[in-house]
């Protein structure tokens, strides 16, 4: 995931800067219109996994969003994500997204209450192997100046 910077913040793993022109592409609605409803993390993989622990989104570890459920509404670009995996830490949260033109899935996590507006940062993936059931997003992380692709396998709930 490409960390979106709107202001200064340092972050554990290494990110990509993007300039507002990802926010600025227009939107993929075909690809939208397809994730649109309710999901979950059947699997987080990437090269290395039984060695490498990655931080996803700045929240936990990426083995504990597997099995994390999320909602997303394409009419609003708005939705929900939680995480619900044992041992590991209890968080949900309102969330904002889009695709853009690049199919590229752009994600800000909202506190509560929070407008998407006043949240300065975000994440960018990439939308592989979408499906009527399942699709993924695809993170580029620097693991020893390599980039590794971090696998986000979502399967249909409904």
């Amino acid at each position: 995931m490409k960390k979106i910077f709107f202001v200064t913040a340092i972050a554990l793993a290494l990110f990509s800067c993007k300039t507002s022109s990802v926010t600025a592409t227009k939107l993929d609605r075909g690809i939208q219109t397809g994730i649109k409803g309710n999901w979950v993390i059947s699997s987080v993989s990437y090269p290395g996994s039984e060695y490498i622990k990655v931080n996803s989104f700045q929240l936990a570890d990426s083995k504990c969003f597997e099995g994390s459920t999320w909602k997303f509404v394409s009419n609003n670009n708005k939705g929900t994500m939680a995480l619900t995996k044992y041992d590991c830490p209890v968080f949900s949260s309102p969330i904002t997204w889009f695709v853009n033109s690049n199919g590229e899935f752009v994600l800000k996590i909202l506190d509560a209450g929070e407008k998407a507006r006043k949240v300065r940062d975000g994440y960018v993936l990439q939308v592989a192997n979408q499906t009527e059931s399942s699709f993924q997003l695809v993170d580029r992380i620097d693991v020893g100046g390599k980039l590794t692709a971090v696998v986000y396998q979502f399967q249909r709930v409904n």
